[in-house]
């Protein structure tokens, strides 16, 4: 969302032939309205401030979208309602069940949202405040997504030691609110858990026969990217405590040793990626920056540390460069944790489809600005040039209906999707012989090649590889939404 606020071009995603994003994981920027009073990224409020003053009056779930289209979009735009975003507007950071009174608010900002074009609640669950929300808040939320037809659509509880028992939630969500279940970035995390992905791939095969409708994404690449943050217990930021609680001699003794041990009920990334997997990139202290794009280990060792009092210790230095921003969003860095025979095996799952989990931007900018995962610049052509040219693991006719047709069917997006008379002019040209990914983990603001020709709305947006500049994205909806 934020990259695309600082530049509507979406270059690095256009040159991939992306003519549509679909937002809204865990956050949205509406609605705020005074209630969420945490100052907009400054990530977009530096080089567009006057977004930061647009969002206090953001009240309703659809004005950013019609901010961003009229300040000028090249791909459309649409997106769910953030998960955390509904709790944190009428909870804060509050740990524990809703009252009847903050239920009712998200059920009534949930039905808002629905009404004006969302594809439902994007929840997060291993991010605070999305991770202390419990199974029946969660069905209480969905049951309102359910009356709109709306999906339940989320990056599960966790991805790793509890993987079952977290899909298991997921379908129960489903079958619970009478919906369909979409599952964000599957995997399997944590060498430990490798062996896990044909049950679980088993399991969601079982429940579609017996008739549950639940479906996919993925990214192709083995690692994952999240916030450093996200590396430590829930409760530690919880109340938005989390330099305090780092600051205290004893709670940040507590947090370490959860680092080094982790106990059951939380997501530690760290634990399965192992130090030398956890890569910060987005260090913002100019003292901090010659560390971007090295890992825990080399860190650690670098200073003389153990290395979760290195990662303590480093996201205290960071402090002052976030105190405009929600500290929960601190340092983006990329985990690795899974398989690259995994990745095979769910790209071949008829019911698995193509997304990045990433925002767009441009070399120009990008790289003055951090380092990001490469997959905000080359997930599909990376799919299309090393899947199936290079390893044929699936024919291409497959593939490409898994990063389209198969993505607006899923969404009842009813207009756009595939080559048809009467249908909306989003096209894009490649060359399947040379179309490929060139961005890596150390140079990650690199364009992908092998995309000629861009249409959106019937718009030249790519020319002979070049962005034209042109800005006719609009804002999708599914069938039936009161806009």
């Amino acid at each position: 969302i934020a990259p695309l606020m600082v530049d509507g071009r979406s270059v690095s995603k256009i040159t991939q032939g992306v003519t549509t994003e679909i937002m809204g994981e865990g956050w949205t920027p509406a609605p705020f309205g005074g209630q969420i009073t945490i100052p907009i990224l400054r990530l977009f409020a530096d080089p567009a401030p006057l977004w930061a003053e647009r969002a206090r009056s953001w009240l309703h779930f659809r004005d950013w979208l019609e901010a961003m289209v009229a300040r000028g979009v090249s791909p459309n735009i649409g997106s769910f309602l953030g998960g955390w975003t509904l709790r944190q507007y009428a909870m804060g950071m509050k740990m524990g069940h809703p009252s009847s009174d903050e239920l009712a608010l998200m059920e009534r900002l949930t039905a808002q949202a629905m009404e004006a074009g969302a594809f439902g609640v994007a929840r997060a669950l291993i991010y605070p405040p999305d991770s202390f929300t419990q199974t029946a808040e969660l069905v209480a939320i969905a049951k309102v997504v359910s009356r709109y037809k709306g999906l339940y659509i989320a990056h599960m509880r966790s991805e790793a030691d509890a993987l079952e028992a977290a899909l298991e939630e997921t379908l129960e969500i489903g079958r619970q609110a009478d919906l369909p279940v979409e599952i964000y970035h599957l995997k399997a995390a944590g060498q430990r858990n490798w062996h896990k992905m044909p049950s679980i791939i088993e399991k969601i095969n079982q429940v579609r026969a017996q008739g549950q409708d639940v479906t996919a994404g993925m990214y192709p690449y083995r690692a994952g990217g999240s916030t450093l943050v996200s590396a430590l217990p829930p409760w530690a930021s919880a109340d938005e405590k989390l330099f305090e609680n780092l600051r205290d001699p004893q709670k940040r003794a507590q947090i370490k040793a959860e680092l080094l041990h982790p106990t059951p009920g939380w997501e530690a990334v760290a634990d399965l990626s192992g130090a030398e997997g956890v890569i910060p990139l987005d260090l913002r202290n100019p003292e901090n920056k010659p560390l971007s794009g090295k890992s825990m280990q080399a860190i650690a060792h670098l200073r003389g540390q153990e290395w979760p009092e290195a990662l303590l210790d480093l996201l205290c230095s960071e402090e002052p460069f976030w105190c405009e921003d929600d500290p929960s969003k601190m340092v983006f860095s990329i985990f690795v944790t899974m398989s690259e025979e995994n990745l095979r095996l769910q790209l071949q799952q008829p019911w698995v489809k193509i997304s990045t989990d990433a925002g767009g931007y441009a070399p120009a900018w990008g790289k003055a600005w951090a380092p990001v995962h490469p997959r905000s610049y080359g997930t599909y052509p990376r799919v299309l040039g090393n899947y199936v040219r290079e390893e044929n693991l699936l024919p291409i006719e497959e593939a490409i209906r898994k990063m389209t047709s198969a993505v607006a069917q899923r969404l009842r997006i009813r207009n756009r999707g595939m080559l048809r008379e009467g249908l909306r002019a989003d096209l894009v040209i490649f060359d399947p012989a040379t179309i490929a990914d060139r961005a890596t983990y150390e140079d990650s603001h690199q364009l992908s090649v092998g995309v000629r020709e861009v249409w959106i709305n019937g718009q030249r947006v790519l020319k002979s590889s070049q962005h034209t500049g042109a800005t006719p994205g609009e804002i999708v909806t599914p069938i039936g939404a009161n806009c």
